[in-house]
């Protein structure tokens, strides 16, 4: 019955995109860390500002589990709703300059949710193609015309507006914020110049984008200095700001929507107590503390000139994310596993995640990453690069 399983299995092996669970981690995602054993310096963690282990979103967590129990114990609408999934909502969109917001279990449910909410049959959703698989599914589940743009071009997705647009009801223009392979970003002024010429939404996926980007930290409308401008942001918990969950922030009537439409939120339980209040104490530090992203981004800063200075092909980031490209999927893994024999911990990235003749090390970046740490990091590409010539 499941012969056929084994053989994909096989085909898998064969041309190296077989996957196996790394680790485990022995200890927290801080720099250094323990995995099999070994220690290791940790370049592939989304816990970009280090808030995961920062004391107060721990201590606030724990805190929680005192007073509320270590699960919400039922969907929002019924008996999960607690008061502190109210106030992290109202200060999401403080924090990202909306009328209201709404949290999910996860930012992949997230995407499902507003995405198949917003646009279903008759309707129109154009993907920029190096979306997320959660924008994907979200945009497959929907049911409505789903056309995808080059990356990033503009020209091509005014040519599909003026091709498709008046034949839909509505439309949805989405894509992410930080383009999680690739550490680009989305070009929203000139998207949301489109949305508002072809009378369409746009949604932005700011998952790696807010801790990140923005003065503050807000994300791509900040950076961009889009505020008020009606553009859905999208994002997650569990990155810069440590902890779990998804969330969809923009104005009111939207949030109500989505509270009445949005199944990943109407039939998930909610987010535990503990894991609420740590993303709460997350945006009180970022707002407290803003050295952190200044640090993080001198830290991304220092790792990408050096890779460039030794001769690898890193592309051009203004993220945390380091793409180093190495194209085929086999050497990409002997890459990686070069790296883990000196104790940096960077894992391969290959197809279906990114496209064929891709295959990469996505490198991550804390703001808690010593200058010791970095140079030592850099030291080893060196060594692992000329090892294996690619370099």
């Amino acid at each position: 019955m499941v012969d056929f399983l084994a053989k994909e299995l096989e085909l898998l092996k064969a041309s190296h995109l077989y996957r196996r669970l790394p680790g485990p981690l022995e200890k927290p995602p801080r720099p250094g860390t323990i995995i099999n054993g070994h220690d290791v310096l940790l370049f592939s963690s989304n816990n970009y500002l280090g808030l995961a282990q920062h004391r107060r979103v721990k201590a606030t967590a724990v805190e929680a589990v005192e007073r509320w129990g270590t699960g919400s114990g039922g969907s929002r609408l019924t008996s999960g709703n607690f008061v502190l999934h109210r106030q992290l909502e109202e200060r999401i969109a403080r924090f990202k300059g909306t009328e209201d917001a709404i949290v999910f279990s996860s930012g992949f449910l997230a995407n499902l949710g507003v995405i198949s909410a917003l646009v279903g049959r008759g309707d129109l959703v154009l993907s920029d193609e190096l979306n997320h698989a959660s924008i994907i599914d979200g945009c497959r589940l929907s049911r409505a015309t789903v056309k995808v743009f080059h990356h990033r071009d503009t020209a091509h997705l005014r040519d599909i507006l003026l091709a498709e647009r008046k034949s839909h009801r509505r439309c949805l223009i989405v894509t992410d914020g930080v383009f999680s392979m690739d550490g680009d970003i989305a070009p929203l002024p000139q998207l949301l110049q489109l949305a508002e010429e072809f009378q369409a939404l746009l949604m932005v996926d700011d998952a790696h984008a807010t801790g990140v980007l923005g003065k503050k930290g807000a994300g791509t409308v900040e950076h961009f200095g889009l505020e008020g401008r009606g553009i859905i942001q999208m994002g997650t918990l569990s990155k810069a700001l440590g902890s779990e969950g998804g969330y969809v922030a923009g104005n009111a009537i939207l949030v109500d929507y989505l509270r009445n439409r949005a199944r990943s939120f109407i039939f998930s339980t909610a987010p535990s107590p503990p894991v609420v209040a740590a993303a709460m104490a997350a945006l009180e530090v970022l707002e407290e503390e803003p050295h952190l992203l200044d640090q993080l981004h001198a830290n991304v800063q220092r790792l990408y000139r050096g890779l460039k200075e030794m001769g690898f092909r890193v592309l051009p980031t203004a993220s945390a994310i380091i793409p180093l490209m190495v194209g085929d999927a086999h050497h990409a893994m002997v890459l990686a596993a070069a790296l883990a024999e000196k104790g940096v911990f960077v894992p391969a990235i290959r197809p279906p995640t990114v496209p064929e003749g891709t295959s990469r090390l996505r490198i991550t970046v804390m703001a808690t990453h010593k200058p010791e740490e970095l140079q030592r990091a850099l030291e080893a590409f060196l060594s692992a690069g000329k090892m294996l010539g690619l370099i």
